[in-house]
């Protein structure tokens, strides 16, 4: 049976996806006040340093002539307790004189936790745990700063219907429809916006010779940076990347491979280059992924190919989110490309699996969203 108010916490949460990229490094929250069942105010977190979304649909409130004290709050998260950019939320929940909050997951920051506990003293009824699953993908990104050093992982993928990325000879463009294509580049921007980063592998940045910029109608205020991994040391004039967005580019190889005389031209332009002790043996992806979050500043990473290296993220368990885009093609073809490829399990439960979380029409292509299944299970 449903909560009753689950309606609502499914709004709340469509109106904190609307402070996506632009919260961070917070989280992304929603919130909506409740009287006789129907929705009267509502806010979210707009952006890092502003205020809250409790605060934001008080300030709705205010404005409509809407009294919370008659009203029950729903929140995607628990509200905050301490001082921080901002005042304590829960200060101005009990100033307002709301007497009931329904909260979708409690604070995962101990530094804000707590807030429960002082509604509830100052004689506020708490409800939590409504919609908790939803609420948790939600700041899913959030969850992975606040748990680990790396940048939270969007993997991006395209292929046929039969599951082929490219042809036998390797032939891609394009396998997608332009809606889909624009959408990519939409979020190349929001990812951009964020200060983050589009990574790519080797055979990727040597057969594509990509930009890795989001290009759309509008001016792009922020293009994320370009980053590459490859044994492959490639000549300075060889690569757009190298040639139009050097300063904007990290590339990652061997050790010896970052001491060759190709290598110091590279960074004579203002590419960084970042050997690693360690190549292929897993531990060179949490190498790569720790140094664009604590060195490059990076809170996001959007990996677009190829599949060698998509493979290599999720069997690592790096991949927090996954956009695969199918188009309505089928190649046929055994040897054509396909999504993934090297691994060699002897039954169904060796399978890597993962959550479908949307499933969604783009243009005349599919649009499917998958999360890792251990999210949930996390209390």
């Amino acid at each position: 049976m449903s909560h009753p108010y689950e309606s609502f916490m499914r709004e709340a949460a469509e109106l904190a996806e609307r402070g996506r990229w632009s919260a961070a490094p917070n989280p992304t929250v929603g919130a909506v006040l409740v009287r006789d069942g129907v929705a009267v105010a509502r806010g979210w977190h707009t952006a890092y340093g502003k205020s809250h979304a409790e605060v934001e649909c008080l300030k709705d409130a205010e404005a409509k002539g809407v009294d919370p004290s008659a009203c029950t709050l729903v929140v995607t998260l628990e509200p905050c307790n301490h001082q921080g950019q901002t005042p304590p939320c829960t200060e101005a929940v009990i100033a307002a004189g709301i007497r009931h909050v329904v909260i979708g997951l409690r604070d995962p920051n101990p530094k804000a936790a707590g807030g429960m506990e002082r509604l509830a003293e100052a004689g506020v009824e708490v409800e939590a745990g409504v919609c908790e699953e939803l609420c948790r993908d939600l700041v899913a990104d959030f969850l992975i700063w606040q748990t680990t050093k790396r940048p939270y992982v969007m993997l991006k993928l395209a292929m046929t219907l039969d599951g082929r990325i490219a042809t036998r000879t390797g032939h891609s463009r394009w396998i997608t429809g332009e809606t889909a294509r624009r959408q990519v580049h939409e979020l190349r921007a929001n990812v951009g916006r964020a200060g983050g980063a589009i990574l790519v592998g080797g055979n990727t940045l040597h057969t594509d010779n990509p930009l890795l910029t989001a290009r759309l109608d509008d001016p792009v205020e922020r293009q994320p940076l370009a980053v590459s991994i490859s044994s492959r040391v490639p000549a300075p004039d060889s690569l757009l990347l190298f040639k139009e967005r050097p300063t904007e580019t990290i590339f990652f190889t061997t050790a010896s491979g970052a001491a060759t005389p190709r290598a110091a031209q590279l960074r004579e332009r203002g590419v960084r280059i970042r050997g690693l002790d360690r190549w292929k043996s897993g531990e060179d992806l949490v190498q790569i992924l720790e140094y664009l979050r604590q060195e490059a500043g990076c809170p996001y990473v959007l990996c677009e190919g190829g599949g060698r290296l998509g493979l290599s993220l999720l069997e690592a368990g790096l991949v927090d989110e996954f956009h695969l885009h199918i188009a309505p093609k089928v190649l046929g073809d055994n040897d054509a490309r396909p999504l993934f490829d090297g691994r060699t399990p002897l039954e169904l439960d060796e399978a890597l699996s993962l959550r479908l979380v949307r499933m969604e029409p783009c243009g005349e292509d599919g649009h499917l969203i998958f999360r890792p299944v251990r999210a949930c299970s996390q209390a």
